[in-house]
């Protein structure tokens, strides 16, 4: 039986914000560059609608799912160039922010991080400013605690992963997502001034350092996919709303190999392989892969829906 996470509010089988009003459509671009190294995120798209207020997005397992025997999760430096950079040092530390029956939340800081900054995140009535990673953990009485969501509170990226199948004991993360006014700065980055989680309701109150804000609620979790619903206080206008970053270096060594899309009033799908997709409109869109990969076979899908004003 599927168990959904957390609040009474979430027993009840997930429904689309587009269920609730008529979905909006939005622009699609494409700032995906080729490369040889897996290890390198490539894939790069990016969200436009200057009228979108909400949205869902879902992580769900991809289609060959059922069939990896050997999930395939090390790092593939093949045909990879590394660069010294300039990394800011930091004390490493872990935190336990929040436990309850339900839920863990762990505040990480590592040693060094690709960008100086702080962005203070506060649980409850612990703030704390230092933190690079930030994990939620789902709990089920008689079983260790399960990662299912991660937030980089000083680049603003999310990974997100449903609840493994029954042959699998665990799955990995891989593509990453990107909520709120996405600037470019080494890589498209989203900066929060602020991050609030409230246990109780499962949400993320984002403040952002353009201006604005948003809700981001977990309304749900189970074997399929996790689901979170985006309320922004404002549209985002001027920039993407919105992005996916991910890996391809070929069909059978990708985390997202490719892009679906739905138009508003069509009656198919549309698809494209993810390095030649030109960009396109619609009500929904995915980055899916249709085959196993030999890198992080077990890393999910994502969709993107339900946007509106």
């Amino acid at each position: 039986m599927i168990r959904l996470l957390a609040l009474a509010a979430l027993a009840a089988p997930l429904l689309s914000p587009a269920a609730l009003a008529a979905p909006a459509s939005v622009r699609i671009a494409n700032e995906s560059v080729p490369t040889l190294c897996a290890e390198e995120d490539n894939v790069d798209l990016r969200l436009h609608g200057s009228a979108v207020r909400r949205f869902r997005v879902e992580a769900l397992h991809p289609a060959a799912i059922g069939t990896i025997v050997s999930d395939i999760t090390a790092p593939d430096f093949t045909d990879c160039t590394i660069t010294d950079k300039a990394d800011f040092r930091f004390t490493p530390r872990d935190v336990v922010l929040h436990e309850d029956e339900r839920i863990k939340v762990l505040g990480i800081t590592f040693d060094k991080f690709w960008r100086p900054d702080r962005v203070p995140f506060t649980v409850g009535s612990r703030t704390e400013d230092d933190f690079h990673l930030v994990q939620l953990y789902h709990k089920e009485p008689g079983k260790a605690p399960y990662e299912f969501l991660v937030i980089y509170p000083v680049d603003g990226y999310w990974r997100l992963k449903p609840q493994p199948p029954a042959h699998l004991t665990d799955i990995v993360y891989g593509t990453s997502m990107l909520v709120g006014p996405i600037e470019m700065m080494q890589r498209p980055i989203v900066n929060m001034s602020a991050i609030r989680f409230d246990p109780a309701t499962l949400t993320f109150h984002l403040s952002f350092k353009l201006g604005g804000s948003a809700e981001v609620k977990v309304a749900g979790l189970d074997r399929n996919r996790v689901a979170l619903d985006v309320v922004f206080s404002q549209p985002v206008t001027g920039r993407p709303f919105a992005g996916l970053r991910s890996m391809y270096v070929t069909e059978t060594n990708a985390d997202g190999a490719r892009v679906e899309w739905r138009a508003a009033g069509a009656n198919r799908w549309q698809e494209a392989p993810v390095m030649d997709f030109r960009g396109g409109e619609g009500i929904e869109m995915k980055l899916t892969r249709a085959v196993p990969s030999r890198h992080n076979t077990s890393a999910p899908d994502y969709r993107f829906m339900g946007f509106a004003d």
